[in-house]
C-alpha cells in the first residue's frame, strides 16, 4: 500500500542508501545492499537521481516480497524512495 506525502515525510529509515549521481542499475543494486542491512520490517529509504528509478524499485520490490512505501521528491532534485523489508 502505497502512502501518501504526509505519511512518508513521517517515517524515519532504519537505513539511508545514497545512490545519488549513479545511473541505472546502480540505485537498484544499492537498494538491494541496503535491504540486507536491515530486519524485517525494516525501512530503506533510497535517495537516487536517477528517472529509472521510480519505475525499477517499485517492480523489484513487489517481486522479491518487499513493501514499496512510495517516494517523495527532495527539493534538491533527486528521489527519496521508501521500501519496508518484507522478507
Amino acid at each position: 500500500m502505497e502512502l501518501d506525502a504526509e505519511e512518508l515525510e513521517g517515517i524515519t529509515a532504519d537505513s539511508v542508501v545514497d545512490a545519488r549521481g549513479s545511473a541505472c542499475p546502480g540505485p537498484l543494486l544499492e537498494a538491494k545492499k541496503g535491504m540486507g542491512t536491515v530486519s524485517v520490517g525494516g525501512v530503506v529509504e533510497i535517495r537516487s537521481s536517477d528517472a529509472g528509478s521510480r519505475g525499477d524499485i517499485p517492480v523489484w520490490a513487489n517481486k522479491v516480497g518487499h513493501e514499496y512505501l512510495g517516494v517523495l521528491k527532495a527539493d534538491e532534485g533527486y528521489d527519496r524512495i521508501f521500501v519496508r523489508r518484507g522478507k
